[in-house]
């Protein structure tokens, strides 16, 4: 039988048709059965859709490249030198433990470590803002600018609540980056970081805000502002003290740190928002010392924990606002008419909740600016101006010769219970949880433990006193867990 076999489309198959009759049909001049018959069948194969080109329009992507050349003139790179004591480092002699790296005077000699970060000018006259820790114990700075010039900085003033610091540089027609407005950042908004990390001048990075107000506990100060921008541009050692800024070139944060595992960047960032940098930075060249504005009040945030644990016993039914727990006697609250048990749901209109906190919207203000303060009392809502104070209890900007004597000490504290007082026979006093190097208690030599009874001759009853020391702190006295008393004075 001489079949021809067709593809492409045509398919080779045999047809029997049923109902038990035998039909027989020519083919090919020959007599077949149906079922030897061989039918050839047409079939349609479905094509493939033809390829699709979508045109690129430059509306509906972002277009950061305005923002990074725009910026990127005015981010520095800023590399420190510190003076630290140190033995010497032949590992032969360190594991015998002899001594080594001596002065004449039986101190440890000093020995240089250079470090790096990055900064952003925020005058044409050479003001650059960076962060706290770039800067902290640097015996030398120099900054080199994007075209390649070097010059030495200065530190003009630190604020380690907040973690920014002004340094400045001699130097004319500077370019400058403009503060924008970080309450105005949307989530999921595109951002760039840009800084030195690893020392690679001028790198820039982009991401989203991932989250707004993130309060982490990271900065090491008991009277810390936390209320960073979130974001998951890439930021590594080095970036501290560089730009975050949004798609118009303008200056929405400053870049602090990154939440790792390793040290290196594992996802997320974070950054300073300019509503903090740009206050802090102002009072620092116009005072030499950041004017804190105080309420005067104790508070826990009411979340839903809060609501959960507290709410039936203070009539609390939902999250939002402050709870205050507490009313300094002297202070601003006290004087405006706010209570222990008010709830302060707004400052000047702005809402308390999951983007905004107490701290840090008072972070923006100086003492004698007037506040209106919202607070539900009894199920209404009152109003009351407040004209804040500053830390020593007045109405009035501090001085610039002003010593804080929280940081002076170098060190955290912590309040005293009844039966502390009892076991060490005093009537007051605050306990030293941590000595740092390099502040007052590490000079006068105080241990972790002891109890401060008396600073300059003057009474501490609680943490907060601290913040009514007016001067150099020179005489400190306490006692110990072992009940031993001691004072220490101190030359300025």
């Amino acid at each position: 039988m001489n079949r021809k076999w067709m593809f492409a489309g045509l398919i080779a198959a045999a047809v029997g048709i049923g109902g038990g009759a035998t039909y027989l049909m020519m083919e090919n001049g020959r007599t077949v059965r149906p079922q030897e018959r061989v039918v050839e069948k047409v079939v349609e194969v479905e094509k493939a859709p033809p390829a699709r080109f979508a045109a690129y329009r430059s509306a509906d992507y972002p277009d950061l490249t305005y923002a990074a050349e725009h910026a990127v003139d005015a981010v520095v790179n800023i590399e420190v030198t510190q003076q630290v004591s140190s033995r010497g480092m032949d590992p032969f002699l360190e594991f015998f433990g002899i001594p080594q790296g001596y002065s004449r005077g039986g101190e440890y000699a000093p020995r240089e470590v250079k470090a790096g970060g990055s900064g952003v000018i925020i005058s044409p006259d050479g003001y650059i803002v960076t962060n706290h820790h770039v800067v902290e114990n640097a015996t030398e700075l120099k900054v080199k600018l994007y075209d390649g010039r070097t010059f030495r900085a200065e530190v003009v003033g630190t604020d380690p609540t907040t973690e920014v610091a002004l340094i400045r540089i001699e130097g004319e027609n500077l370019p400058t980056l403009a503060f924008g407005d970080s309450d105005a950042l949307r989530l999921g908004e595109w951002v760039l970081a840009i800084g030195s990390p690893f020392d690679l001048q001028s790198t820039i990075t982009a991401g989203i805000v991932s989250a707004k107000s993130r309060n982490l506990g990271a900065i090491p100060n008991q009277y810390r502002v936390e209320s960073f921008i979130q974001t998951d541009a890439a930021v590594n050692p080095g970036n501290s003290g560089g730009a975050l800024v949004n798609t118009r070139g303008e200056l929405v944060g400053i870049n602090t740190l990154i939440k790792s595992q390793t040290g290196t960047y594992m996802g997320y960032s974070f950054a300073i928002p300019s509503a903090i940098v740009r206050k802090v930075a102002a009072d620092l060249k116009e005072y030499g010392v950041v004017q804190r504005a105080l309420l005067g009040v104790s508070y826990r945030e009411i979340d839903e924990e809060f609501v959960e644990t507290f709410g039936e016993e203070y009539g609390i039914g939902e999250a939002g606002g402050v709870y205050v727990a507490e009313v300094v006697p002297d202070g601003a609250a006290r004087a405006a008419g706010i209570r222990k048990g008010d709830v302060i749901t707004a400052i000047d209109g702005i809402q308390l909740g999951n983007n905004t906190n107490l701290t840090e919207i008072m972070s923006r203000y100086r003492p004698n600016d007037k506040v209106i303060i919202s607070v539900k009392r009894d199920g209404k809502t009152k109003q009351f101006e407040v004209a804040l104070r500053n830390k020593a209890g007045k109405a009035e900007p501090l001085p610039r010769e002003w010593v804080d004597a929280g940081e002076s000490l170098g060190g955290r504290f912590a309040d005293i219970n009844d039966r502390t007082r009892r076991e060490l026979r005093i009537d007051h006093g605050i306990r030293v949880t941590e000595v740092r190097p390099g502040g007052v208690l590490a000079r006068a030599r105080v241990k972790e433990g002891f109890v401060i009874t008396h600073l300059n001759d003057r009474p501490v009853r609680s943490v907060s006193d601290l913040d009514k020391i007016t001067g150099p702190v020179t005489y400190i006295e306490g006692v110990y867990p072992n009940g031993r008393a001691i004072s220490y004075s101190l030359v300025q």
